[in-house]
């Protein structure tokens, strides 16, 4: 079984930045790509971000492009975000999640079988 946990959100005025982190047990991290998703309030939830299994590939929304990077550390079994010049219209619960592919392709919710929990971002002044 995988379990993803992820940590970083919070509040932070327009124009910021955070760093979240996911950590994944488990010793198939390195198998599969990773991706991120988030849900704003009474929208429904959808794709960020995604990385290949080695971290090679990336695949991001046209709404982050430019401003949020993926990467993965599989020495550490982890995935991050780097989200800069953050907007009020990136606040959401940011959820981790693991491919069922191995590129990063992958930006359907049907395409990811294990999800975190969800962290927190709220960008407000």
């Amino acid at each position: 079984q995988v379990q993803l946990v992820e940590s970083g959100g919070g509040l932070v005025q327009p124009g910021g930045s955070l760093r979240l982190s996911c950590a994944a047990s488990g010793r198939t991290f390195s198998t599969y790509a990773m991706g991120w998703f988030r849900q704003a309030p009474g929208k429904e939830r959808e794709f960020v971000a995604a990385v290949s299994r080695a971290g090679g590939g990336t695949n991001y929304a046209d709404s982050v492009k430019g401003r949020f990077t993926i990467s993965r550390d599989n020495a550490k079994n982890t995935v991050y975000l780097q989200m800069n010049s953050l907007k009020p219209e990136d606040t959401a619960i940011y959820y981790c999640a693991r491919s069922i592919r191995a590129d990063s392709s992958a930006v359907f919710e049907h395409q990811y079988n294990y999800w975190g929990q969800g962290t927190q971002v709220t960008v407000s002044s």
